[in-house]
């Protein structure tokens, strides 16, 4: 039953996600919300709100190790597994604007996680830090992003508002597709986190292993979703940038947010070995990124191959 309801939870979240983006970017152009700044924003929160509210509601539980396990995990399958899977089909390349800037700002983040994170638990102060960086680095993209627009274009485009819909075009469904999403993700979050939570008290595993793995890759679901169907599609170049930009607002916005919030303890686990392999997950793309090489089939292999060990290793000795 344990199994029903995580599953059950995994679904409604994906689904109530993609309600919250579909919804909030519609609004936002028919209101000539500026493009960029939709992308930036509304987008990015809808994307990575279901990691938020579980990791939220998992630590207002009392289960911080699926709030920073869900986190960690989501970081690790993300680069592992959803860059892996997609590059069995086509090459995935590495060639994307600000790129490099982004990974070295993700490679950043990772570091002053880890810091903060042997002055755990994650209080207040933490948070604000992890919040701060989040939102410099939104206000940092937005102005380059203009920048370089503009600096193309030779004109203001790059701050021109998506075109207001006619008149005639309701704001009722997008409205009812907002609160659907609103109202679905906490309720998902919260049967994904008792899913979970039974899971691992009935497995032996410790909410920590359940977090970095079932979670972990059912918050990671619609990445891996739009990064294969985009390969199947032979369109896979923005998987990498997507990566690294979900990676970045985990750690920062929803360990920085959720920090705020209630105090987040970690465990020992999670200090000594699952952070480093965060880590080390972040580097291994570096060289593809600085010198623009797709990530292709063998790679892609190796990546899943070092996902499965990883899970497996969890399973087999993660126990409460």
């Amino acid at each position: 039953m344990a199994y029903v309801v995580l599953i059950a939870g995994l679904i409604i979240l994906v689904f109530a996600g993609d309600l919250l983006v579909r919804g909030s970017v519609s609004i936002a152009e028919r209101l000539g919300i500026p493009t960029l700044i939709i992308g930036l924003t509304i987008v990015a929160l809808g994307t990575s709100a279901p990691e938020l509210v579980i990791s939220l509601d998992a630590a207002l539980s009392g289960a911080p190790g699926i709030a920073l396990g869900n986190v960690i995990g989501s970081n690790v399958a993300n680069i592992l597994l959803v860059l892996g899977l997609p590059s069995l089909v086509a090459a995935t390349r590495c060639d994307q604007p600000a790129l490099t800037r982004n990974t070295l700002f993700m490679l950043g983040a990772t570091a002053v996680f880890i810091a903060l994170a042997h002055t755990q638990p994650l209080y207040i102060w933490q948070g604000l830090v992890l919040v701060t960086l989040m939102a410099g680095f939104l206000w940092y993209s937005a102005t380059h992003a203009i920048g370089a627009i503009n600096e193309k274009n030779g004109t203001v485009e790059a701050g021109e508002t998506a075109e207001p819909a006619d008149d005639q075009d309701s704001l009722l469904v997008p409205i009812v597709f907002v609160f659907a999403g609103l109202i679905g993700l906490p309720f998902g979050a919260h049967l994904t986190v008792e899913g979970a939570r039974d899971i691992a008290l009935a497995s032996g595993m410790s909410e920590a292993a359940v977090g970095l793995t079932l979670v972990a890759v059912g918050t990671s679901l619609p990445e891996l979703a739009a990064t294969t169907m985009a390969a199947m599609r032979r369109e896979s170049g923005l998987a990498v940038g997507n990566v690294i930009g979900s990676n970045i607002f985990n750690l920062l916005a929803i360990l920085g947010i959720t920090a705020i919030v209630t105090p987040v303890p970690i465990s020992p686990d999670l200090l000594t070995i699952d952070i480093w392999v965060m880590a080390t997950t972040s580097l291994a793309i570096v060289p593809f990124v600085l010198w623009k090489i797709p990530i292709g089939r063998l790679v892609g292999l190796i990546f899943i191959v070092a996902y499965a060990v990883y899970v497996i290793t969890i399973v087999g000795h993660r126990t409460m």
